[in-house]
């Protein structure tokens, strides 16, 4: 049985508790707020798009005139499914150029890039992307596996891209490949960096046309 003594020294318990659980609440509530502000970061100081390639002399066969091929946005794991521009080093471990982004989140960036460069090459009869009702002949799905700035070594743009094309009319692959390409970069500024980006984009983009080209 507790006397008046107890308590009242249970009721002090309770209190300087509860009054260490507020305190412990508005601890983590204030890290979550500077974690947020760390993550916005603010509005980037520049925005940097990538230039496909033009002029494509590509050799397809006569068939592929009549095609319709749709392009979903690639996939990608939530370090590249950003707007944030990549830098890797080892582990991997990733981190990003602070005041400056892709025009848009990357797969939408290399989504349009690849759209366009399939226009270029004047070869099929319509690139479609999804929700735009087009009647298509096979889809060209992709993983976006890298696209970054790797200063694990040798400071290097890398980009990979694992394609698939797949029948429209059964779902099944009809072929599939990996796409990818190392340019070195003059430096490890963002502007560096972004155009040895666009220089690995160009030779994946040229390659991913063509053998589009002669697959469908």
């Amino acid at each position: 049985m507790t006397g008046p003594r107890g308590a009242q020294d249970e009721t002090a318990r309770r209190r300087a508790g509860g009054a260490w659980r507020r305190v412990v609440r508005m601890a983590a509530l204030a890290g979550i707020m500077a974690l947020a502000g760390c993550a916005g970061g603010g509005a980037p100081d520049a925005l940097y798009g990538l230039v496909a390639p033009a002029e494509m002399q590509v050799e397809a066969r006569r068939r592929a005139a009549s095609v319709q091929v749709l392009v979903p946005p690639p996939r990608a794991l939530q370090a590249l499914d950003t707007s944030n521009i990549a830098v890797v080093d080892t582990g991997p471990v990733y981190t990003y150029f602070p005041k400056a982004a892709w025009t848009d989140t990357l797969p939408n960036v290399v989504q349009a890039k690849i759209v366009e460069t399939l226009e270029n090459t004047r070869g099929l009869r319509g690139i479609g992307l999804p929700g735009e009702g087009l009647l298509i002949d096979y889809q060209l799905q992709t993983d976006l596996r890298a696209f970054e700035l790797r200063i694990d070594g040798q400071d290097r743009a890398v980009v990979e891209l694992m394609a698939r094309l797949v029948d429209d009319r059964n779902g099944r692959t009809k072929s599939s490949r990996i796409f990818r390409a190392e340019v070195p970069a003059s430096s490890t500024n963002v502007a560096d960096a972004v155009q040895a980006m666009n220089r690995a984009a160009d030779g994946v983009l040229r390659e991913l046309a063509a053998w589009v080209l002669t697959r469908v």
